[in-house]
């Protein structure tokens, strides 16, 4: 690491600073849920297919996480504030040409560079706030960053069927993009003039692996594109699973060169003794999990109440309001208590959600349409105060016994499992959701019961991956009883 020297900050300088990058955090995680319901408009605006259209969302989730790690690194190395400035720069000028694309091969590459973007920003919050808090102000500061996590993922659906209604089917995907442009302004001018100066760098050379960079983007490459291409369509090409092979090569040659690059004394791109930190280890494992669900069954029940049972953008995305305003709650009291808790926070937490996931099953099959909206929004308030009991409770455990000057980089890859989780487990119910929608319709129009079977069979998927969240944190749980009746 380079070596630097940190500047005291008062505690009101240090929030002023917290609260610039829960705005950066809202900002980024927004472009990921929002973009989902303009989809259909993209589709009707430029005839794009089924591939074009996944690749719009999932392109802007690999480029972002390509980017995190790398620029974990750098923030550790170098000053964040700059890398915060350059990211909400690039995350500007791509959402106007987003706005502005004239055919979806603009808009394409508009969307991966806005990924770079994100992926330049993110890593900063989580390496500012690691670097600035310490003991229960930390958790403290995670909870409200969980909240702002919470909210994010679950108004962004309803912001975007907003701007769809607003701009109309033609223009409403452009309006999505254009409310970028002076929400990232403001943010920036928050970094520019509210940003205290953390560290006072000292001259160093920066150490980025470039070995290890290249072998490390091959690794996600050939492990995020056979999902990234699954669209549930019939037309899915089964040969992109064989990139999955290429992800075993790549990885371990990736292990091997990171581990003879640090025997020779050098900074490899991902210290592989962090996973030999078993809270480090089981609360990311526990993240990746986590997120393989809770996007997929955002979406999935965005569908089912669009297409199954005929909601306009804006309402399907407004059953949602609920879980965001009990989840940004109960992770502001996870965060303040977790410190006591533990783990058995995260375990509760995981249970209600579970219990969620299979009322909304239960809710979509056997309640008619009119009222079922209603009944599912009361589900995911409910499942609210579970997802707030695990996001904020487990990143603070997660980097409980991190050192600080590894704070950005142990955030980027916590967020990087975070995207990848995101990827596999919406292309998994995706594919679930449309094949039986396919199998089952028969060439002709969907029926509400062909919705039923088709959003079960997607919240099957779902229910799995958080029953395995759940089966790490009572195994995370049992051996620190363990450690703790040793010690």
């Amino acid at each position: 690491m380079s070596d630097t020297a940190s500047i005291p900050l008062s505690v009101h300088q240090r929030w002023r600073a917290f609260w610039v990058c829960v705005a950066v955090a809202a900002l980024t995680i927004l472009d990921l849920t929002k973009v989902n319901v303009a989809l259909p408009s993209i589709e009707q605006a430029f005839g794009a297919g089924s591939t074009e259209l996944q690749l719009i969302v999932s392109g802007y989730v690999l480029t972002f996480g390509l980017t995190l790690v790398p620029a974990g690194r750098i923030g550790d190395q170098r000053s964040r504030r700059a890398l915060f400035v350059i990211g909400l720069s690039l995350f500007t000028v791509t959402s106007v040409v987003c706005a502005l694309a004239p055919n979806t091969d603009v808009l394409l590459a508009a969307r991966l560079v806005q990924g770079v973007a994100a992926g330049i920003q993110m890593p900063q919050v989580i390496g500012l706030a690691q670097e600035m808090f310490q003991g229960a102000e930390r958790g403290k500061a995670f909870g409200l960053f969980g909240a702002t996590i919470g909210i994010s993922t679950a108004f962004g659906p309803t912001l975007g069927g907003l701007m769809i209604a607003l701009g109309g089917a033609e223009d409403g995907w452009r309006y999505i993009f254009w409310m970028n442009v002076p929400l990232t302004l403001a943010v920036l001018a928050g970094v520019i003039w509210l940003l205290p100066r953390t560290r006072e760098s000292r001259p160093a050379r920066l150490q980025l692996d470039p070995i290890g960079l290249l072998l490390f983007a091959l690794v996600v490459i050939a492990f995020l594109v056979p999902f990234l291409l699954t669209t549930g369509a019939q037309g899915d090409d089964p040969q992109r699973w064989w990139s999955l092979v290429a992800f075993g090569v790549f990885a371990a040659l990736f292990v091997w060169w990171e581990r003879r690059y640090a025997a020779s004394g050098k900074h490899p791109l991902i210290p592989l003794e962090l996973f030999a930190i078993s809270s480090y280890r089981n609360g990311t494992l526990i993240q990746a999990v986590y997120f393989m669900a809770l996007p997929a069954m955002f979406l999935l029940t965005t569908l089912f109440l669009q297409l199954g049972v005929g909601l306009e953008p804006v309402f399907a995305g407004m059953v949602s309001i609920g879980f965001a305003v009990a989840s940004a709650g109960a992770s502001y009291v996870g965060g303040r208590i977790v410190t006591r808790v533990g783990r058995p926070l995260v375990v509760g937490g995981l249970i209600i959600m579970l219990s969620a996931v299979v009322a909304l099953a239960l809710v979509a099959y056997f309640v008619p349409p009119g009222i079922v909206e209603f009944a599912m929004a009361g589900v995911l308030t409910v499942g609210g105060f579970g997802g707030g009991l695990v996001i904020s409770p487990n990143q603070t455990l997660t980097l409980a016994d991190i050192p600080v000057k590894q704070g950005g980089l142990a955030g980027s890859v916590g967020q990087l499992v975070q995207r990848i989780g995101t990827a596999v487990g919406t292309a998994v119910a995706l594919s679930l959701f449309y094949s039986t929608v396919y199998r089952l319709e028969g060439g002709s129009t969907p029926r509400i019961d062909v919705y039923h079977d088709a959003y079960a069979l997607g919240m099957v998927s779902v229910g799995l991956f958080l029953a395995l969240a759940l089966v790490l944190g009572v195994a995370d749980l049992s051996s620190r009883r363990r450690r703790a009746r040793v010690a």
